[in-house]
């Protein structure tokens, strides 16, 4: 279905922005400071570790000591260098690869790479992050998907996406305190709304993409045109009371408020999605108490005793919650792993990988699945410690 880009605000000239340097005082003796988004000149370090890297595990890419000259001759010039497209998917690939805290990474190479770094303005990365979403969705067989926006130059910092995800729900406290929709979602709806965004309150709206074309400046925003999202309604295998609940959960889990970096090149707006794991819907999302807060209704529903904690209610409704999950999925015909699955795949990921001489730094707290973790093997083992300065790299972005 060919979709229309709906923009529903045009961003106004700010006056004041929040990240502006810090200006002098009175007296005229604090100095100016740089705010941290500011882009630097790009490391000399970081960039030929980078390309000696690329060329070490491409050996078909040419003369390493040749592009190292061009490279260092490059950010003498300009403060920073441009990434050859071989380079840009490498980068980004490996950048999964080096992903502690996930569980996912057997697939790292299979990473489909969208080279976007000429689109810098907010309506062309809104329309490429919907069409992100079609392609990753694959009417069902999710594929993981990167798309890589402008990267920050010295002084001129690139676009970026406000939205921790491309597809959220929104979620906002009534004056009874009542939830309606994700807790999750209360600063992004917070902010949509301060831009003119009007929706109906309801527990599974989605947000719109909010897209800043410099950091600061008031984002322009978007509502996800029809046939974008892909949403999958929540059932249960043996109990049919459980569709009355009207719970669905989208498809694409698409991280946006990450920086990818890349041999000293930061790319502040590259949204990545891989596919869900069951338990991250089925054990966070609807489960947890800050999130959806859905397991007293299920248990109730069950006809379980939550007079007592050790009556284990919260266990068994947690279990056919996740059953749920899994069984919609799957009836759905979208791509979703079980947590015993991927566990056994991330051994196979370290089987690999050792045998490239290459260590995996994996962050136990997030390997091991919330649900039923001793029962899988990714619990019963030791980790390589996290190194935080390993490259390349997604980020927690500064702004």
């Amino acid at each position: 279905m060919v979709f229309s880009l709906r923009r529903r605000h045009k961003a106004a000239a700010v006056s004041a922005c929040p990240f502006s340097p810090a200006s002098t005082s009175a007296s005229g003796d604090a100095p100016r400071r740089t705010p941290s988004w500011v882009p630097q000149v790009t490391d000399r370090r970081e960039a030929e570790n980078f390309v000696r890297q690329f060329h070490h595990e491409q050996p078909g890419a040419g003369d390493v000591a040749r592009r190292v000259r061009e490279v260092l001759a490059e950010i003498d010039r300009t403060g920073t260098y441009e990434h050859t497209p071989d380079e840009l998917s490498f980068g980004a690939r490996v950048a999964w690869r080096n992903a502690a805290r996930c569980i996912g990474r057997l697939y790292w190479r299979s990473l489909v790479v969208r080279d976007l770094r000429h689109v810098t303005s907010a309506d062309g990365i809104a329309a490429d992050c919907f069409e992100h979403l079609r392609l990753a969705g694959n009417a069902g067989r999710i594929r993981p998907v990167i798309s890589v926006f402008a990267p920050d130059r010295p002084g001129r910092p690139a676009p970026r996406i406000v939205n921790d995800q491309l597809v959220r729900y929104a979620g906002h406290r009534t004056a009874e305190g009542r939830w309606i929709g994700d807790p999750r979602g209360a600063a992004p709806t917070a902010h949509a709304r301060d831009l003119g965004w009007k929706r109906d309150e309801e527990p599974f709206q989605v947000l719109p993409l909010m897209v800043e074309e410099r950091p600061g400046a008031r984002p322009e925003w978007y509502e996800l045109p029809d046939g974008c999202v892909m949403e999958v309604p929540l059932r249960h295998p043996d109990h049919e009371w459980f569709a009355e609940l009207g719970l669905r959960w989208y498809a694409v889990p698409a991280i946006s408020d990450m920086t990818l970096e890349i041999g000293g090149v930061r790319y502040p707006a590259a949204p990545f999605n891989g596919w869900y794991m069951g338990t991250e819907i089925g054990a966070r999302n609807l489960a947890d108490a800050e999130r959806y807060d859905l397991l007293p209704v299920v248990a109730d529903r069950l006809g379980l005793d939550r007079s007592s904690a050790r009556t284990l209610w919260r266990d068994r409704a947690l279990v056919e919650l996740n059953v749920a999950v899994l069984h919609s999925f799957q009836r759905a015909g979208v791509t979703m792993a079980d947590h015993h699955t991927e566990s056994e795949r991330f051994l196979r990921h370290i089987a690999q990988e050792g045998r490239h001489g290459r260590p995996v730094p994996a962050d136990w707290s997030w390997i091991v699945p919330p649900v039923s973790g001793s029962t899988t093997p990714v619990f019963h083992r030791y980790y390589d410690p996290v190194d935080a300065s390993v490259r390349p790299a997604f980020l927690a972005r500064e702004s």
